[in-house]
């Protein structure tokens, strides 16, 4: 009897390794598939409440969604037209940008030199050598580049066809939705959903607010330090920002970068400070006040999650990463099975005095049946 258990269980055991690698496997394959449907759920999600209002004060419900659509379009072309244009006028100080640079890199290559006991032609061979080595991958780099940007470009024309689609078939996609469970469990599915909506609404909005916030302190404290382009960078800054953790050490670097190759290296001391104070009223004041309350994700989950969405899907899947993982701790919390796991992604921490197994209460009452 305990070897037909065990089998089961080793079977059991197989069969979910086996649907876990399937299913990552399908995120893989189907990224240019699954990615744009995935934007298009949450962009509907957040658009749901306005077209909702405009139905309610007899709006057609097509013409409601199609201005709804409109509005978002214009708002994001908006700020993409600013950002082109200010990185338009970045593009012209590029040749001054990179001249600045390699004097500065040649510097560094003589202080090496002197403070190793290093020859120049040595350190000349060998980042000659990786330059070749580059080269050599050049080809491969450009297809990726040009595979990247083709999939940037079927992602903004599909997006609007399917987010006008999620939100005119939503009546239909819930009625679906409904039918794949018995009635008796309608109410857990009906609280999963609800509450999954209210998430993404929440935390986008919160996370738009938070971006808000940090390019204004980046894009004013570059000014006063003296920056070039400082609203420029204090924008990309906080849209990098925008990535849980890893995000803010990508965006800290360009700034330095400019402040060492265009003025002075004590300037990009100054940055540093500038971008470690933002850091800390964002992480302490912004992110709990307006960002966290709204997902209960702790830090652990939250990097590792990033760092597997962004080997899976990239960009986009760093910042789908959050979202996705969070409705995943509303489903697990919601199932018997599956609560542990809810528990783990959350940001409940236990008392650090606590007995978790009682092992010593395990022991006593082995040997106790031994006498």
């Amino acid at each position: 009897m305990d070897k037909v258990k065990s089998e089961f269980s080793y079977s059991k055991f197989s069969i979910i390794l086996i649907g876990i690698v399937a299913f990552f496997y399908i995120l893989s394959v189907g990224q240019d598939i699954i990615v744009p449907l995935v934007f298009a759920t949450i962009i509907a999600i957040l658009l749901n409440p306005f077209v909702n209002y405009l139905c309610k004060v007899k709006v057609n419900r097509v013409f409601a969604i199609l201005l709804a659509l409109t509005l978002a379009i214009l708002l994001l072309g908006a700020l993409t037209y600013f950002i082109i244009n200010q990185a338009t006028m970045f593009s012209e100080s590029l040749p001054e940008f990179k001249k600045n640079l390699l004097a500065l890199f040649n510097d560094m290559i003589l202080w090496i030199s002197r403070t190793f006991n290093v020859s120049t032609a040595n350190i000349n061979e060998w980042i000659n050598n990786t330059k070749g080595e580059s080269m050599d991958n050049s080809s491969a780099v450009i297809g990726q580049t040009l595979g990247t940007l083709g999939g940037v470009f079927v992602l903004i024309f599909l997006l609007p066809v399917y987010v006008f689609m999620i939100l005119y078939y939503k009546p239909l996609l819930l009625e679906f939705i409904s039918k794949l469970f018995h009635p008796e469990q309608h109410e857990v599915v009906g609280e999963v959903l609800l509450e999954s909506k209210s998430l993404i609404q929440s935390y986008l909005v919160g996370l738009l607010l938070e971006a808000a916030l940090v390019a204004t302190l980046n894009s004013v404290g570059l000014l006063i330090i003296g920056i070039e382009y400082a609203i420029l960078i204090g924008i990309i800054g906080a849209l990098l920002n925008i990535i849980p953790y890893i995000g803010g050490l990508i965006a800290i670097t360009i700034p330095m970068l400019l402040a060492i190759a265009t003025d002075t290296p004590f300037d990009a001391v100054w940055v540093f400070a500038l971008y470690m104070v933002v850091q800390f009223i964002d992480n302490n004041f912004f992110v709990p006040t307006i960002v966290a309350r709204k997902v209960k994700v702790n830090a652990l989950v939250s990097i590792i999650v990033v760092l597997i969405g962004g080997a899976f899907w990239g960009f986009s899947g760093m910042f789908l990463s959050i979202p996705l993982i969070a409705i995943c701790k509303v489903v697990f919390d919601r199932i018997e099975k599956l609560a542990p796991l809810g528990f783990l992604i959350g940001d409940n921490q236990p008392d650090l005095g606590k007995n978790f197994f009682d092992i010593k209460t395990h022991i006593k009452k082995i040997s106790s049946k031994k006498k």
